[in-house]
């Protein structure tokens, strides 16, 4: 793990990404979405980068679909 501020709590990620933290868990079960766990308790920790790409990977895929595209 590198530096803790790279990381966000399962509360802080959902709400970067804008959805519930269920879906984060959700995601995590399916592959879509790698987790870390804090060294000392165990918290599920998400890496800024990696949500932030998964932002852009959904935001590109909507404009795929976007009716306006067609």
């Amino acid at each position: 793990m590198k530096k803790i501020q790279d990381y966000l709590q399962i509360k802080s990620a959902a709400e970067f990404v804008g959805v519930s933290p269920g879906t984060l868990r959700n995601w995590e079960r399916e592959g879509k979405l790698t987790t870390h766990r804090h060294p000392i308790n165990r918290y599920r920790l998400y890496k800024k980068e990696d949500l932030q790409i998964l932002l852009k990977q959904t935001h590109d895929s909507k404009l795929k679909v976007s009716p306006t595209n067609s």
